[in-house]
């Protein structure tokens, strides 16, 4: 959080300056001190001000293509074009090649070291992994863990770089997808819910019916006791189990008729 608070207040300043003034040689000079700005990585809101644009076409326009190599380049595309551009700085190069090895975790968690070494022009592994650590790890830009038995280091993080105006499209496109099936699978758990609130419902009046009937016969069999003129031990036997011959009398009682039912009950 304090390296992104950091980040927005340095593009604030430089934006703030680059807006109050139209002097092509101020605004260059501000474009060599954002560029070697050891916390500044993010370079286009810088680039979008009006008067930074303005520098196309004039004696100073190789200072707005270096901003936009900073913004969306990387260290192979500086030399490939180093012609066009300003020789760097030191802290210039240094932050170039920390832009590269971003750009090269945007797309892989595992970078090689021999890939690595290519690209940031490096001679060796002991170098390599000074960079990665004192300059990458350090400064915050990212983190991860260095193998030298496997030859690679393993990325956790990677601090994000300018999105270069042809991704938008692309950028639109996978968060629409994103949310089409943030969408679907919000409609599909809320299907379940309702699935299972119904299915509750059924259980509670399902439990509901078993214990009214429950209690139903409970009733029943209180009544055909008292009719009897016995109680509850009448019904059970010598190992406290209801007594078959008990419950054959009675629902024989039941179906005789009324007038040859017994008066009194059996001894």
């Amino acid at each position: 959080m304090e390296m992104e608070k950091r980040q927005a207040d340095l593009i604030e300043q430089f934006t703030q300056q680059a807006e109050a003034t139209r002097d092509p040689r101020v605004l260059a000079s501000i474009i060599a001190d954002a560029t070697c700005h050891p916390s500044l990585f993010a370079f286009s809101e810088i680039l979008s001000v009006s008067n930074i644009s303005k520098l196309e076409g004039t004696q100073f326009s190789s200072s707005l293509d270096l901003l936009q190599l900073f913004a969306y380049g990387t260290w192979s595309d500086y030399k490939s074009n180093a012609g066009h551009l300003p020789s760097l700085l030191p802290d210039q190069v240094r932050k170039m090649k920390q832009l590269s090895v971003l750009t090269l975790a945007e797309t892989k968690k595992v970078l090689p070291y021999d890939k690595l070494m290519h690209e940031l022009d490096v001679s060796n592994v002991r170098e390599l992994e000074d960079f990665l650590i004192n300059e990458c790890m350090y400064s915050g830009i990212v983190r991860g863990k260095l193998d030298q038995l496997r030859r690679c280091f393993e990325v956790q993080f990677a601090a994000g770089r300018d999105i270069k105006p042809e991704q938008l499209d692309g950028m639109i496109e996978a968060l629409s997808n994103w949310l089409g099936t943030s969408d679907n699978m919000l409609q599909s758990i809320q299907e379940k819910i309702k699935w299972a609130d119904m299915m509750s419902e059924a259980n509670r009046k399902h439990k509901k019916e078993v214990e009214d009937r429950t209690e139903e016969v409970k009733k029943t069999l209180k009544v055909d006791m008292d009719m009897r003129g016995g109680g509850p031990d009448d019904f059970m036997s010598e190992s406290g189990a209801v007594g078959l011959g008990s419950l054959m009398d009675l629902e024989e009682d039941r179906v005789r008729p009324k007038r040859y039912r017994r008066r009194n009950p059996m001894p």
